[in-house]
């Protein structure tokens, strides 16, 4: 194996993290801002590129970076190893609720493709590069443009989805059709495309898009229940306008709309 052999353990519901158990000289890459605490003894390094060991190269470096530049991340990532004897832990932290999912890439034979921000950490050794996307619908309409993240590897990675995650295991020819936004990621077997919703109605007033993102297999498909866009756009939805203050606040009017709204606070 190229990648380090970690052991891990998720705890929590809602908001979880995830400890990764290292032995001696083990270490574990991680978003920039995901890290949550670690045991003393556990020392951190900042990355130039994605902290893969393909290429040690300053030009391999240069690539490994302009790759993140791509997925509109940051140029650097954080590695933590274990300077001590014996075992220690560190643990990173979910962005906002929702599930951390472990992805073994062995399983899935060395490549994982997800959205750009789904990556949480994973074994030092495993590639967080890019895929492009061969087809210019996708690109245009499928949600996450031209470009997702792939890892690659055979060490362990973990991902997280917004509120419930559903994998979905996909038979020869299978069609699963699923929100743009929803899609957490699937395995390189997958066929994916976007396909228009169709009709006039459904089109003007269907209020779900205009086009699905359709998956076929064989292959295993992440989706998640609530994209962390969806949660912005509630939130920006029942934030105080003017200042701070509801329209109309304190007055009948105001009291009026609350109610058919079905906000009753007064």
């Amino acid at each position: 194996m190229t990648a380090h052999e970690i052991d891990y353990t998720i705890y929590g519901e809602e908001m979880q993290f995830v400890e990764i158990q290292l032995d001696p000289q083990e270490g574990v890459v991680a978003e920039a801002g995901s890290f949550m605490m670690m045991d003393d003894g556990v020392k951190m390094e900042t990355i130039f590129g994605d902290g893969s060991q393909n290429d040690d190269s300053f030009m391999g470096k240069i690539f490994g970076a302009g790759k993140r530049i791509l997925t509109g991340e940051s140029l650097f990532m954080t590695m933590f190893y274990n300077a001590m004897h014996g075992v220690k832990k560190v643990s990173f932290a979910s962005p906002y609720p929702g599930k951390i999912t472990p992805i073994d890439l062995t399983e899935f034979g060395g490549k994982f493709i997800c959205q750009k921000n789904a990556f949480l950490c994973a074994a030092k050794g495993v590639s967080v590069g890019v895929e492009f996307s061969k087809r210019m619908g996708r690109g245009l309409f499928g949600g996450e443009g031209f470009i997702m993240q792939k890892l690659e590897g055979d060490g362990m990675a973990f991902v997280h989805s917004g509120g419930t995650m559903a994998k979905k295991v996909l038979q020869p020819g299978e069609v699963l059709k699923v929100d743009t936004g929803c899609i957490v990621g699937f395995t390189k077997e997958i066929d994916y495309d976007i396909e228009f919703v169709g009709g006039i109605k459904n089109t003007v007033f269907g209020g779900e898009g205009l086009f699905f993102a359709r998956l076929q297999g064989p292959g295993t498909v992440y989706i998640q229940s609530l994209p962390f866009s969806r949660l912005a756009d509630r939130i920006l939805a029942s934030a105080p306008k003017s200042g701070g203050k509801d329209r109309g606040e304190g007055s009948i009017l105001g009291g009026l709309g609350n109610i058919l709204d079905g906000d009753n606070r007064f």
